[in-house]
């Protein structure tokens, strides 16, 4: 049997990164396609074109969106992270409440991609308010690049903050540039939505035409479930100088559009008021309304027009039925068509619109396509009234806007906001559990922007936008104002975006060595910055370093351990999270003993493979041959 450890090892192999998205693209399209691949093993392009069009002549000419980045902006996304997420303890409220509820200070893309391994196909909704291009905002620029500094060491901003630039209209990458942003954000954010999840972005003019196409190409055009207008101001517009502008956009795309059944909302107390008749039906159904059966349709749907025999008269619809014949008839023996005659002669034929179904659950609300308030002004009020002072953050969107938005979620979903701003998203969940008593997880991202010296902001103490969403999401749950309603249940835990705890992710390659001579050299670096790391490491650096490796293997931050007592001569973990468990150990100076290796063995042997992490500096050759043995892809050494 050869040693499963012989297999030549990359850079890669040994050093603790996210899932590297375009090569998992690949191996699956190789293993669906393996035609498609040459000997050698790379992607044929002549095969694939043959592929996807057979009988075209090939002319330069097709319709597609293109800009100055494109390329390169995917090429960012689909790049691996050596970054981690570190906890702050001292800013997180009710951390034993979280339950997966998170603030995340740091550049979204990166922490977009350290959510994979965890989140991936886990987050029911998106909604993003990304910046919107007008010339003024900032744009984030990715500075995660190998050759740049890192963004946390940057000089001129606050501590732990980034310097934005600002993305002029006289630039001449000013459409690019917003594009690129964009790009490379929604195509890693769409690897974390669920097979049936929505996701919403807000926008206005500036790009609304851009970020429909980008989604189009993303999501797929037939998975656009609508653009919803929303009327954001009641302002007379006298500054106006052409045309008073009153709306914004959100653009609502779905994952897959055939997942999804129906889209609805709570039941609206308002409708009760139109529900006043009642039938024997009563004691399940409720009261109902009349609606018109007939519709003004226009649609030439020939099987949607038949008479319908009431008190022995024919009565055929001016245009159709909205109904099929079948469904009629059904109603019409349980007692659900009522029709009078009008005094020119005429038939009004209306179905009972019950309150609730037939298991009694209340008919659910739509959302529309067209939304009237509530108003940015209120956003802004409300904002002002958490935080007791006003002019702290520009144009908060209102909670009502997305207390609607997001009650398309149900109980246990993950809703996903990495443009956080002001912490609306978390704010409206929370008050969404407080109305139905129904807990969502909300994981916020927020870049920590730094405010400018001269802002109200900046003088009250908030060094960061991010400051503002903690503090914001802070306030909703300990109570504020007048008659504070504290959510002592409820909680969240705050992480920040740094580098890698493991001193390898340091090393630089020496681009005149083949790869087996810088494995050898980052082997060597690895033994000798690790050993030295690892003696200092105080219970927050192990906190750290075990948070970043489960991270990487895939277990969401709200996981739970247990020391297994079995294990007697090194520390083992059994960790938990919603989706998976394994057995940690990591060894930070000490040797993966032998009696491990054998109680491991044993689990094994008994019918049930164990997951199991550990520090590779912590195995010998022959453990670490053994372990793959018996536990194949149940084992990773980080």
């Amino acid at each position: 049997m050869s040693d499963p450890s012989s297999t030549p090892e990359t850079l890669n192999d040994l050093l603790p990164i996210t899932p590297d998205i375009r090569a998992e693209r690949l191996a699956e399209l190789k293993r669906l396609f393996p035609d498609l691949f040459t000997n050698e093993g790379r992607l044929n392009p002549d095969e694939l074109r043959q592929l996807v069009e057979p009988n075209e002549v090939h002319e330069t000419e097709r319709y597609e969106f293109k800009w100055y980045g494109k390329a390169a902006s995917k090429r960012e996304a689909f790049t691996p992270t050596t970054a981690t997420l570190v906890y702050d303890e001292a800013r997180s409220v009710n951390p034993d409440k979280a339950d997966g509820n998170m603030i995340i200070e740091g550049e979204n893309l990166e922490t977009l991609k350290l959510l994979l391994n965890a989140y991936r196909e886990q987050v029911k909704c998106i909604y993003i308010d990304p910046p919107y291009n007008t010339g003024k905002d900032f744009i984030y620029r990715d500075n995660y690049a190998k050759d740049r500094k890192s963004y946390w060491d940057e000089s001129g901003s606050a501590e732990d903050g980034v310097k934005l630039e600002s993305n002029p209209e006289t630039s001449g990458r000013y459409h690019s540039d917003w594009l690129s942003m964009m790009q490379a954000r929604l195509l890693v954010a769409r690897s974390l939505l669920k097979d049936d999840g929505l996701i919403f972005v807000s926008c206005d003019d500036h790009e609304a035409f851009h970020l429909r196409k980008i989604m189009n190409d993303l999501f797929g055009e037939e998975n656009h479930v609508e653009t919803i207008i929303w009327k954001k101001s009641y302002g007379g517009g006298a500054k106006s100088k052409y045309l008073v502008n009153l709306h914004e956009y959100i653009i609502c795309f779905a994952k897959d559009l055939s997942t999804i059944p129906e889209i609805s909302l709570p039941p609206d107390p308002e409708a009760l008021k139109y529900y006043k008749q009642q039938d024997d039906k009563f004691h399940i159904r409720g009261p109902y309304r009349h609606q018109p059966l007939a519709t003004n349709s226009m649609d030439d749907r020939p099987n949607l027009r038949y008479p319908i025999i009431w008190e022995g008269e024919e009565i055929l619809p001016e245009k159709q039925w909205q109904w099929s014949k079948e469904r009629v008839d059904a109603a019409l023996e349980n007692n659900e068509i009522v029709a009078r005659k009008n005094t020119d002669g005429s038939w009004t034929v209306d179905y009972k619109q019950y309150l609730r179904d037939e298991n009694g659950n209340e008919r659910r609300a739509k959302l529309y396509s067209l939304q009237e308030g509530p108003y940015t002004q209120r956003g802004t009020k409300e904002l002002e009234t958490v935080l007791e002072q006003g002019g702290v953050f520009d144009f908060p969107k209102p909670l009502g806007l997305l207390e609607k938005i997001l009650s398309v979620t149900e109980e246990g979903d993950i809703v996903l906001d990495f443009f956080a701003g002001s912490g609306v998203t978390a704010h409206a969940l929370l008050n969404l559990e407080i109305e139905t008593g129904k807990r969502r997880h909300f994981i916020l991202a927020q870049i920590p922007e730094t405010t400018s010296d001269e802002s109200k902001a900046s003088r009250l103490g908030f060094a960061a936008i991010s400051a503002i969403t903690i503090e914001r999401v802070k306030r909703v749950i300990e109570g504020y104002g007048d008659n504070p309603q504290p959510m002592p249940d409820a909680g969240f835990k705050v992480y920040k975006l740094q580098k890698s705890n493991f001193p390898r992710c340091d090393f630089k390659p020496d681009p005149a060595m083949d790869e087996e001579a810088n494995v050898a050299a980052l082997r060597r670096y690895i033994d000798e910055k690790e050993a030295a790391f690892f003696l200092t490491l105080d219970e927050q650096g192990e906190q750290a370093v075990f948070d970043e490796v489960l991270l990487k293997n895939g277990f969401q931050l709200h996981y739970t351990r247990d020391r297994r007592e079995d294990f007697t001569d090194n520390t083992v973990f059994e960790v938990r999270d919603p989706r998976r468990t394994a057995l940690v150990c990591l060894a930070w100076n000490e040797s993966i003993k032998d009696s491990t290796i054998k109680r491991l063995r044993e689990i094994a042997d008994g019918g049930e493979i164990p997951f199991f992490i550990c520090l590779e500096r912590s195995l010998s050759t022959t453990s670490k041959w053994n372990l793959r043995h018996f536990l194949g892809k149940h084992f990773n050494a980080f």
